[in-house]
C-alpha cells in the first residue's frame, strides 16, 4: 500500500490548532513560490525597515493588483519616521493589511511565526492538552492519548487556574500555551479546578506527537477521520489508515471540523483516489494559471466511498472533497462547507517574523470557484436540537446506512 510520491508543497488552509491558528500552506513545484526560501529570516532590521519590507512584499506578491481598489503607494511613506518599536511596526503593518479587506492575510509576530513551524511538524514540547477560552476561563477541551497530561489524570472540562504559580486569568490562549510549553524532561506545576475541587498537578514535559488521522472498522465499513491537513506526517498517517481499513467493503472519510492545512496533503490524498486529470487549479495575479495534475499511483480503491463535511470543513478539506465530487469518486454527505477558495503563502520576514499573504485562488477540477460559496453536499443532513442533546451523530449514522446500500449495489455488480 505504501508508495513513494513526488513531494509537492505550497499553501491554503485554515488550520486551527491548540498552539497556532489559521496558518495555510500551498506547496508544489510552482514558479509562483520560491522553493529556496529560508524557513526563518534572522536578519535584524529596524522597525521602520520591517514595515517597509512588508509593504514591498505585499506590493510584489498580493494576488489582487488593484489592492482592494486603492493605490498601494499611499502606504509607502504613511508612517515615515513614526515607527520606533516592534509594536509600532506590528500595528502599522496590521493597519496596512486591514485596508485590503482580506481576512486571510495577516502579519505574524516572531512567536506566531515559530508556532506555524510547530504545527507543520506536529511536534510540541509540552504535556498534551487542547485548551479553549470559555467565557474567560481557560478550560481543557481534550487530552491527547498517551501523553503526560493523560498520565497525570488531567481531564476534559478541567479549568486551569495557574501555571507555575502564575494565575492565567486574563491571559490569551497563546500566553497560556507558552507557559505550559518548555524544555523536554522539565516539570510544570498546574493548578486546576475540577467541579468544586482545586487540584495541583506536577507534570513532566515531553515531545508531543500529534496524530491528525484516526481509523477504525465497524463491521464491514471502514472509517477514517482527518482532523487537520497541517501536519507533514498526515500523508503517511492516511496511508496507514488505508492499510488498517483495507479489509472493509466501504469507506467513510470524515472531514468535518477540518479547517485545512497543507495543500500538499490534500493533493496527495486526492491523488490516491484520482489517478488521472486535474486535481486543482491555482489562479494567481494577472491571470496566472497553474493546473496541478494527478500522477499514476498504481493504487486502485474500488470500494464505495463517502465523505462527511460540514460548515467547518475549509480550504484543503474543500480541495479534497471538491475533487472527489467533481470526479464522482465519492458521495458527499453533511452540510455545505466553509467556502475558502483563497491560497496563502507564509513568507519569512526580517526579525524572525512572517507574512501570511493571499497570493492566489483555487478552482476545483471542473473550474468551480467555491470562495464564499462552499461545496454543497450530495445529501444534506443537519443536526437537530434533539440530536445535539442526545449526542447523536446523525450524519455518521446516515452515512453508514447509505454505505450499506452502496455496498449491496457494489456487490451485486
Amino acid at each position: 500500500m505504501r508508495r513513494r510520491f513526488k513531494a509537492l508543497i505550497f499553501l491554503v488552509g485554515a488550520a486551527a490548532t491548540l498552539f497556532a491558528a489559521n496558518y495555510f500552506y500551498l506547496s508544489i513545484h510552482n514558479p509562483m513560490l520560491n522553493e529556496n526560501q529560508k524557513v526563518v529570516d534572522v536578519t535584524r532590521v529596524s522597525p521602520q525597515k520591517l514595515y517597509e519590507k512588508n509593504w514591498q512584499t505585499i506590493k510584489n506578491e498580493y494576488y489582487d493588483p488593484n489592492f482592494n481598489h486603492q493605490h498601494w503607494s499611499r502606504w509607502k511613506n504613511r508612517y515615515q519616521g513614526k515607527i520606533k518599536t516592534e509594536e509600532d511596526a506590528k500595528v502599522a503593518i496590521e493597519t496596512m493589511l486591514a485596508s485590503l479587506d482580506d481576512p486571510y492575510s495577516r502579519y505574524l509576530t516572531k512567536e506566531e511565526f515559530a508556532e506555524q513551524n510547530t504545527s507543520i511538524t506536529s511536534k510540541i514540547s509540552g504535556i498534551g492538552v487542547n485548551i479553549a477560552n470559555d467565557a474567560g476561563k481557560i478550560r481543557i477541551i481534550s487530552v491527547i492519548e498517551d501523553t503526560p497530561a493523560q498520565f497525570a489524570d488531567l481531564k476534559p472540562n478541567d479549568v486551569i487556574l495557574a501555571i507555575d504559580d502564575k494565575k492565567v486569568s486574563g491571559l490569551s490562549l497563546a500566553e497560556v500555551s507558552n507557559l505550559v510549553k518548555g524544555p523536554v524532561n522539565t516539570f510544570v506545576s498546574i493548578d486546576i479546578l475540577r467541579e468544586n475541587e482545586k487540584l495541583n498537578k506536577k507534570i513532566i514535559r515531553k515531545e508531543i506527537k500529534i496524530k491528525t488521522v484516526k481509523s477504525s472498522i465497524d463491521k464491514n465499513i471502514g472509517y477514517i477521520q482527518i482532523s487537520s491537513f497541517i501536519s507533514s506526517s498526515t500523508p503517511n498517517e492516511f496511508l496507514e489508515a488505508l492499510e488498517n481499513t483495507q479489509n472493509s467493503e466501504g469507506l467513510i472519510v470524515d472531514l468535518r471540523g477540518n479547517t485545512g492545512g497543507l495543500l500538499t496533503n490534500a493533493i496527495f490524498i486526492a491523488n490516491l483516489f484520482i489517478d488521472k486529470g486535474k486535481l486543482v487549479s491555482i489562479v494567481g495575479r494577472n491571470g496566472y494559471h497553474y493546473d496541478i495534475m494527478a500522477q499514476d499511483t498504481n493504487l486502485e480503491i474500488k470500494k464505495p466511498i463517502i465523505f462527511l463535511v460540514n460548515g467547518a470543513s475549509a480550504s484543503a478539506s474543500e480541495i479534497l472533497s471538491g475533487a472527489m465530487k467533481d470526479y464522482h469518486k465519492a458521495k458527499i454527505i453533511g452540510t455545505t462547507t466553509y467556502g475558502k477558495g483563497m491560497v496563502q503563502k507564509i513568507i519569512p520576514m526580517p526579525n524572525e517574523t512572517g507574512l501570511n499573504l493571499t497570493i492566489a485562488k483555487y478552482l476545483t477540477p471542473k473550474g468551480k470557484d467555491i470562495n464564499k460559496k462552499g461545496i454543497s453536499p450530495d445529501i444534506e443532513i443537519k443536526f437537530t436540537q434533539e440530536d445535539i442533546i442526545a449526542k447523536k451523530d446523525v450524519q455518521l449514522e446516515t452515512a453508514k446506512q447509505i454505505m450499506k446500500n452502496l455496498i449491496s449495489k457494489h456487490d451485486s455488480k
